[in-house]
């Protein structure tokens, strides 16, 4: 299951999360990369900026379509990954290392129980 890494849990919109500690890691799966093809452009929120789980927190254009993300988690913004303005096909080259989009402090761990597991998502994904 190399597509979709075994210490990360992922949405049906297709992120992922890593979560350390407190902290939550969030990108978008290699299934959306490959949907969406090439990707030029990446808007990602402010530092400090507040989500609740399930709202939009940037987008992702690419040569065929602009695609929103969503966080599944509650927290406060603590780190974007501010490399992808200037080079975003590196979300393309590897999405679950240096291509990850923010990085989160979690104010409930509980959200993440609303997340699917490898399996869960595989099976989402390619309907196995």
């Amino acid at each position: 299951m190399a597509d979709y890494p075994d210490d990360l849990r992922y949405t049906n919109e297709h992120e992922y999360v890593k979560l350390e500690d407190n902290i939550a890691t969030i990108g978008i799966t290699s299934f959306a990369v490959r949907e969406l093809g090439e990707i030029v452009f990446v808007e990602l929120p402010n530092q400090d900026d507040r989500f609740e789980k399930g709202d939009e927190v940037g987008t992702i254009e690419s040569v065929k379509a602009v695609a929103e993300f969503y966080t599944p988690i509650s927290g406060t913004v603590i780190e974007c990954n501010t490399t992808l303005e200037d080079s975003p096909e590196i979300i393309c080259d590897d999405p679950y290392g240096e291509g990850w989009l923010i990085k989160v402090q979690v104010d409930n761990l509980s959200d993440l129980d609303h997340t699917l597991s490898p399996e869960q998502y595989q099976a989402l994904v390619e309907g196995v």
